[in-house]
């Protein structure tokens, strides 16, 4: 997955009912990624810039119940 604008932006997405909690999104993706008062993920929603990508793609590969998720913003 490119962060190139052929295809739409490249967003990421927390799926509140799958996510525990567990934080490590945050520790992997502090940039993007910040923690309510309950330790769970808040994204904003706006594209992950290009030079942070990579960084996003280990973020979702290190939720333990994979609830980050890139996609694609058409």
């Amino acid at each position: 997955m490119s962060g190139s604008a052929v295809g739409g932006a490249v967003v990421l997405r927390v799926d509140p009912i799958g996510c525990r909690a567990h934080g490590l999104c945050a520790q992997v993706l502090p940039e993007l990624v910040d923690l309510d008062e309950w330790g769970y993920p808040v994204v904003g929603g706006e594209p992950v810039p290009a030079a942070l990508l990579a960084q996003a793609k280990r973020a979702a590969a290190a939720c333990p119940v994979l609830a980050l998720r890139l996609s694609r913003r058409s």
